[in-house]
């Protein structure tokens, strides 16, 4: 029998006549990473805290580690670690008075509570920083910081809201560095993230666009699903002025922007590299035609670009 530590059913969160979360339904097994995606306002930060207790749904159910969320959110407060997305520690305590402040909130005292800062010390890799002035530290080293405090008590899951948003790429991989080990030990870890290349590290992934659930799978699972056939990526200038008729191509499925690119996805079997670059090369400079693998950023286009033409629709 799989082992859920969420539970999540029909959760709704209404501000007045706002739905910020719209009846949304999932589970996370035991040790298992699970992303939670969606551009800024599609509702994640609201369901993170209504799963860690600090906000009441307005409908709908949820239990973590097998509290109620509704009737006990004391019990959910005492058996997860939170980490917000705005850094809540205070700059002018050094590293260790942080944590030893954040322990004595979780309960812990004595030879417990140095004992679990040790642990949490040499886990994060924070020694050399551990006298340190916490509001001197470097953005990634402050994270760790702050997800050490929230592993203090040892909790069997740990909320991460957008943990690595402001920090630098090589400090973002060292955080999931952190993370994978966290679960590999078997802590269970829910993760909101704006950033598409980490969500790659989860086991599964929830899309959320305007408070709905709107996507639920594996990455790759995601990327087959939603971004079927093969993928040209085209680099150059100017190349915005060609996609809608590069769109229109024989077995084109869809030709969208990507960051300085213009990913042009074929249907398989049915690839024509030469009509692309012929089509960019008219409108614009052509430097390089590739054939790559889907991103779940490419996913996350799909899905809201389906989204918006339902609404269009409608």
């Amino acid at each position: 029998m799989t082992d859920h530590v969420i539970e999540v059913r029909d959760l709704r969160k209404e501000f007045g006549a706002f739905v910020a979360v719209r009846d949304v339904s999932f589970h996370v097994e035991r040790g298992e990473i699970f992303g939670y995606l969606g551009a800024n306002g599609a509702g994640k930060s609201t369901t993170i805290r209504m799963l860690c207790g600090l906000m009441a749904p307005s409908g709908g159910a949820a239990t973590v580690a097998g509290h109620d969320v509704g009737r006990d959110p004391m019990k959910v407060k005492s058996s997860i670690g939170y980490m917000s997305q705005k850094f809540s520690l205070y700059r002018d305590l050094v590293a260790e008075h942080n944590l030893e402040f954040f322990g004595g909130i979780y309960g812990l005292r004595g030879k417990t509570l140095s004992r679990a800062i040790d642990a949490a010390v040499e886990r994060t890799g924070l020694a050399p920083h551990r006298k340190a002035m916490t509001g001197s530290l470097p953005g990634g080293i402050r994270q760790r910081l702050a997800l050490a405090c929230s592993i203090l008590h040892s909790p069997e899951i740990v909320f991460l809201d957008e943990p690595t948003a402001g920090v630098d790429p090589a400090a973002r991989r060292d955080f999931w560095r952190l993370i994978r080990e966290l679960s590999s030990a078997g802590t269970t870890v829910f993760v909101t993230t704006h950033y598409m290349d980490e969500a790659e590290y989860c086991a599964r992934i929830g899309l959320m666009v305007d408070g709905a659930l709107v996507a639920l799978d594996t990455p790759r699972h995601l990327k087959e699903k939603y971004v079927p056939g093969v993928t040209l990526a085209v680099s150059g200038r100017d190349l915005h002025r060609a996609i809608a008729a590069a769109a229109a191509l024989p077995g084109v499925i869809a030709a969208e922007p990507f960051g300085a690119r213009v990913h042009v996805r074929f249907e398989e079997g049915r690839v024509d590299e030469a009509a692309v670059r012929a089509l960019f090369s008219r409108e614009g400079r052509v430097d390089r035609v590739e054939t790559i693998e889907a991103s779940l950023e490419d996913v996350f286009l799909a899905v809201v670009g389906a989204g918006e033409k339902k609404e269009d629709a409608a």
